[in-house]
Formats: C-alpha cells, sequence, structure tokens
C-alpha cells in the first residue's frame, strides 16, 4: 500500500520538477508559485522516500551476501548483525513516511484559527470558554506556537460569549484538528448554593489557515464596513474607526475584527479569517462527497458532535470518540494536553491505513 503512495508522489514529484523548468510556467507567476508550493511540500516527503529505497536496497544486497557460499562464521555474524540494523532502520523510515503521508493529506502543517462559542449554560458556558482559551493559549506556550488573538465578545462575568484566535508554528493543525466539537464541562457553579451540578457546552473549531493560493478572495466579493471598537472605557477606547466587519457577499459569511488599533491590521486579520472559513467550508464539503473518508477519521469535526466531557468532581475527562479517559483535569486544563492528543492521532493514523 505504501509502494504505491510512494510511487504516485514520487512521479508527481517529477512532473512537478519538469514543470518548473517550462518556459510557460515561469512566465505566470500565480502558477508557477502554486506549482513551486506543490514540490516544495513533497520534498520531505521525496527526501525519507530515497534513504527508505537505499536501505531496502541495502536490505537486499546484504541477503544476497548471507546466500553466498564459503564465508566464514565472523564474516557471516557480522552481516547477519548488519541486515538487522538495516531492518530496524527500515521499518523506523516506514514509520516516518506513513506519518508524513497521513500529515500532508490532512493539511497537519497548516496554522489555524480557532473559534471558541459558548453554547447552553449561560454564564457557566462562557467562563468555560475561557477556560478552554486559556488551556490552548498554555498548550501552544508549552510547544513554542504563537498565539495572537483577533476578536472576542466578553461577558460581564470574565467569560466570552465568543472569541476567536490564530495559532501558528510548526505541525499546529496536525495536533490541535482533534479538538473541533462539542466540549462538555460538568461542575458546580460558584452562583450555585445548593451545590447541584450543572452542564455546560462550548463549541469548538479548528480552521486550518488558507493561503492565497487555497483559496481566492475576490475584491469585488467583499463588502467593508468599520466601526468604533468597544472598550472599557477610559484610555482603553479605541477613539477612531478601527474596527471592522467583512462580508462576504456570494456566501454571506461576516467577520468581525477590533484587537488592533490599525484598521489595516484589522482588515488583514478578517480575511484572514475569511479565507479559513471559505476553505474550511470547501475542505467539508468535499469530506462529505467522501464518505469513505469520513469514515476513517476520528469525530468527523462536526460543531454539534459532543467530543469530550470534562467532569470536575472526578477530576476526570473523557474523550468520547475512542473511549479514552485521563484523571488529570488540573494538568489538562493548565496545557498538558499531550496524553489526549496522542491517542487520538494514533487511532486516526490506524482508521486512515486501514481505509487505504
Amino acid at each position: 500500500m505504501i509502494l504505491r503512495i510512494l510511487e504516485e508522489r514520487k512521479k508527481r514529484y517529477d512532473e512537478l520538477h519538469n514543470l518548473l523548468a517550462d518556459e510557460k510556467v515561469v512566465a505566470n507567476q500565480a502558477e508557477y508559485q502554486a506549482y513551486a508550493k506543490e514540490m516544495s511540500a513533497l520534498t520531505p516527503l521525496i527526501n525519507e522516500y530515497s534513504s527508505y529505497s537505499k536501505i531496502l536496497k541495502g536490505i537486499d544486497d546484504m541477503e544476497k551476501v548471507l546466500n553466498e557460499k564459503g564465508h566464514d562464521k565472523e564474516f557471516i555474524a557480522m552481516a547477519q548483525e548488519e541486515l538487522s540494523d538495516l531492518k530496524v532502520m527500515s521499518m523506523a523510515s516506514e514509520l516516518k513516511l506513513e506519518d508524513i503521508i497521513l500529515e500532508k493529506e490532512s493539511g497537519g502543517d497548516k496554522d489555524i484559527i480557532m473559534e471558541i462559542r459558548a453554547g447552553t449554560g449561560g454564564v457557566e458556558a462562557s467562563l468555560f470558554a475561557a477556560d478552554l482559551l486559556r488551556m490552548y493559549s498554555r498548550y501552544a506556550v508549552k510547544k513554542g506556537w504563537k498565539a495572537e488573538p483577533i476578536d472576542a465578545s466578553t461577558t460581564e462575568k470574565g467569560g466570552y460569549k465568543e472569541v476567536v484566535f490564530s495559532i501558528s508554528g510548526k505541525g499546529v493543525y496536525g495536533r490541535l484538528k482533534f479538538e473541533s466539537g462539542t466540549h462538555r464541562v460538568q461542575r458546580v457553579p460558584d452562583t450555585e448554593a445548593s451545590g447541584r451540578i450543572h452542564t455546560s457546552a462550548v463549541t469548538v473549531a479548528v480552521l486550518p489557515e488558507a493561503e492565497e493560493v487555497d483559496v481566492e478572495v475576490k475584491p469585488e466579493d467583499i463588502k467593508i464596513d468599520v466601526f468604533r471598537a468597544g472598550g472599557a472605557g477610559g484610555q482603553s477606547v479605541n477613539r477612531t474607526d478601527s474596527a471592522v466587519r467583512m462580508t462576504h457577499i456570494p456566501t454571506g459569511m461576516v467577520v468581525t475584527c477590533q484587537d488592533e488599533r490599525s484598521q489595516l491590521k484589522n482588515k488583514a486579520k478578517a480575511l484572514r479569517v475569511l479565507r479559513a472559513r471559505l476553505f474550511d467550508m470547501r475542505k467539508t464539503e468535499h469530506d462529505r462527497k467522501i464518505s469513505q473518508s469520513r469514515k476513517a477519521q476520528v469525530g468527523s469535526g462536526d460543531r454539534s458532535e459532543k467530543i469530550r466531557t470534562y467532569n470536575f468532581p472526578d477530576r476526570r475527562i473523557t474523550d468520547h470518540r475512542i473511549g479514552f479517559t485521563v484523571h488529570n483535569l488540573e494538568g489538562v486544563l493548565e496545557g498538558d494536553l499531550d496524553e489526549i492528543i496522542d491517542a487520538l492521532r494514533v487511532e486516526d493514523k490506524r482508521l486512515r491505513l486501514a481505509s487505504k
């Protein structure tokens, strides 16, 4: 299975190499840029495939040597040891190739736009939205990623009705793509005098960031309105019309951004969110058409799908998609997400490879 995929990728890589040398392609910068980006994305896979091929050839050569007669015991022992080492190397290389293939197929190397929205549960849901924002922000710091605010709608109690932010860095989408869906919290609210446990819900959307070559947004398809950003009062209030509301006319999609004091910067951020949402919409439609591919995923990524429950009384977190439970609620909310994410990645890899 993997050799067939690798040969297909190698064939495409060679095609791209020839295309980039074509004068007509070189003259068309948009086309050249798209091909160059595709080739750059394939390069790590092709380099690893080249190493893998050399290891396989080494194994074949060594087995031929061992089948020859006339070697002394010392030589045979050395050859067998080298063959054993080569087989270990081939297994490691094959696992790496599988990871690269699956990562590229799912866009795992992309940065993301993350949207967190309070659902059922009123004030308690908005407070949990703030908890999740803190959790992902802490996780980003641990991973050496950069988290950047884009837009937020706060509540009087310090929670969020909605918060939008970006996370950039190596392998961001590959690790956080499983967070899309409904996160449920079970705990006793501070306002609950009787000590009764409440259940609230927050939805999370993880959108891979799209570049201009991924999604074209025509200027004539955008309507931009500017307004004065809200604030807490005093010196923090922005006294200019810097906040931006961007409407994508063909889809009716609306994006607002008021985090920056510069109208230009808010426009740029809003356009990033718009591209990400349009890319996600296109990707979701594509996945829906390929039903077999949808079955071979850990969860559909549907915002309405309940993916995880955070139970405060028992300090327990359960991911319902794979039936995985950890009793480290405080640590997870402080950004220790790797144990859960690693378990999801292992199952996702198993399902994807099984479906090929």
